[in-house]
């Protein structure tokens, strides 16, 4: 057995992408020999080596260091030293087969001179910046790598697991009663319901009188004259509703009803029908706190990156990561782009193949595990004191029921390998910014396939802009307290013991894309953000009359609440 010396070691390490951590070399210097080396030879994912490594190569072969990178990476953010050490043990008392490795990496590198500027554009009023120092202001770049901060927190409240079984009818029907128990709960509370009976009892009742009920609607029909009539159903039974087309207020808002909403209803029950004189929402209460942090720190959210497609905007992304990395923009631009600490991607990464007609002549990578490639190179090109989350949506590989589970491994290695990159199911609720004087803020993220479906079937969102307003639809959707409440306005996985869609803890913000058009708004507390897109207008959104609104940034401060649009076009 040959010793080498500590040079010679760094050194054949260094050619094997490996560094060595600072403390394995103080402590087991003596150890250092063929021995490791011999063990390292199999070891194609590690890229750090310390003594806790060391320990777990000793005992086992084959390790799947993409697992242990991530317990470490948790076990920093959380500042559990004990839950990291226990998860060492199981590494070290089991062998784990190793991920793919052989994923073919495809350079996006455009040449672009990061004296580019770019326009910025207020969203509400004027901006005045605090200068704050860099949390790697004596940290060398090739060090900042090594270092995972923990001074940006990140925690997932809700991501979901799918888990395949035999369904059946009740599992369908079990999404409705659990929609349904939990918002009548809400409604229960609301004073214009007081005295809420079910369907069952109120058809028992012989006379004309005063009534409320809480009920999912069925149908949604109109008469001969022009009213309307809705057909409402409870776990007891079902009853008409009429709504006057002379109640102005009241026809709107019943003009907008979908089907499988719950609703509540005030009115006059008459010959088994009841009259409507006015319809209420679980909605987001109208006091609502809009929570503003303690510290000056951003959040920047985007959506539709779409790599892999022609049409994808390289030297305008690009631009966007130059400034994020403090290369490009004024000093007030340079200042936000240091103090961002979070940033949001809605899904919809990449391309895809075969999600749309005549898609394969418009790409530019056609092969999925290289459009993933190309997009992780440029996702490894964000600093990494900024925590990345990141949710799949229906251009993504997998599969289009919601909720869509987090990105497949064997598509998407290099997703899993990055410390500052947290992935989730879409949709998903996460916070950030927790601190101990402080809860942080909830972020509710959904790509939001089923807004095609609301664009379509509400005449307000339709008669107001459409595609252009998905402030309505995302209000439509939180007064509602549901992500998609037609359940054919989505695709549904049925494995959950209730219904996955419910927006059951209020959120501070709400991201979605999908639709490619960048849009910000607030609602009782909720700032409510469409995260633009990074491709130009396909074949199929032309033929569709899409107009893409590209390139926007909307980025907050957590501080004051404010909203700017960042324009990299």
């Amino acid at each position: 057995m040959v010793k080498k010396t500590t040079q010679e070691f760094i050194g054949e390490m260094f050619e094997k992408g490996i560094l060595i951590n600072e403390e394995l070399l103080t402590r087991h210097q003596a150890s250092l020999d063929d021995t490791i080396i011999t063990k390292l030879e199999l070891e194609e994912d590690l890229l750090v080596l310390n003594d806790d490594y060391t320990n777990i190569l000793g005992k086992s072969s084959l390790v799947d260091w993409y697992e242990i990178d991530k317990s470490r990476v948790d076990a920093e953010k959380d500042r559990d030293d004990e839950l990291y050490q226990s998860q060492l043990q199981e590494f070290s008392s089991s062998q784990l087969s190793t991920p793919p490795s052989n994923q073919k990496i495809i350079s996006t590198e455009v040449s672009l001179s990061p004296e580019e500027d770019f326009s910025f554009t207020s969203h509400d009023g004027q901006y005045l910046p605090e200068n704050q120092s860099s949390l790697f202001q004596n940290v060398s770049k090739e060090d900042q790598f090594l270092f995972s901060p923990s001074l940006s927190a990140v925690s997932i409240i809700i991501s979901y697991q799918n888990i395949p079984r035999k369904y059946l009818v009740e599992d369908f029907t079990n999404f409705f009663l659990t929609r349904y128990r939990f918002l009548e709960g809400i409604l229960r509370h609301r004073k214009e319901l007081t005295g809420t009976l079910t369907i069952k009892r109120i058809l028992q009742k012989n006379e004309k009188e005063k009534i409320a009920l809480i009920g999912i609607i069925k149908e949604v029909g109109e008469t001969k004259t022009g009213n309307l009539v809705i057909t409402v159903e409870d776990p007891t039974g079902e009853i008409k509703i009429i709504v006057s087309k002379n109640k102005n207020e009241t026809f709107l808002a019943a003009k907008d009803l979908v089907v499988d909403e719950v609703i509540g209803v005030a009115g006059v029950y008459y010959d088994k029908v009841i009259f409507a004189d006015s319809f209420v929402w679980p909605d987001i209460p109208q006091d609502h706190e809009l929570k503003k942090g303690p510290v000056e720190e951003y959040v920047i959210f985007l959506s539709d990156i779409h790599v892999g497609s022609k049409l994808f905007l390289k030297e305008e992304f690009n631009k966007f990561l130059y400034w994020l990395k403090g290369e490009t923009g004024n000093d007030e631009q340079r200042n936000i782009a240091h103090n961002v600490k979070y940033i949001f991607i809605a899904g919809d990464l990449v391309d895809g193949v075969g999600i749309y007609p005549s898609q394969q002549e418009e790409l530019e990578i056609d092969d999925i595990s290289g459009q993933y490639a190309a997009f992780t190179e440029l996702l490894k090109q964000i600093p990494s004191d900024k925590q990345v989350i990141i949710c799949p949506g229906n251009h993504d590989v997998v599969h289009l029921a919601e909720p869509q589970p987090v990105f497949y491994q064997e598509f998407a290695p290099g997703l899993f390998n990055l410390p500052n990159v947290t992935l989730v199911t879409n949709p998903a609720l996460v916070n950030i910014g927790k601190r101990d004087d402080f809860p942080g803020f909830d972020v509710m993220m959904y790509h939001g396939y089923s807004f095609d479906y609301y664009v379509a079937n509400v005449e307000s969102i339709r008669s107001q802009g459409g595609y252009h307003r998905s402030d309505l639809i995302m209000k439509f959707l939180l007064k509602r307290r549901h992500l998609a409440p037609s359940f054919k306005s989505t695709p549904y996985y049925p494995s959950h013991a209730e219904d996955p869609l419910l927006i059951k803890k209020i959120p501070d913000f709400l991201i979605t894309g999908h639709i490619h058009y960048s849009k910000q708004a607030n609602y009782r507390g909720v700032t409510m953000i469409s995260g633009s897109c990074w491709q130009g207008k396909t074949s199929f959104q032309e033929k569709l009359g899409h107009e893409p609104e590209p390139a926007r940034v909307p980025i907050v401060n957590l501080k004051t609440r404010q909203i700017k649009v960042l324009r990299f076009g």
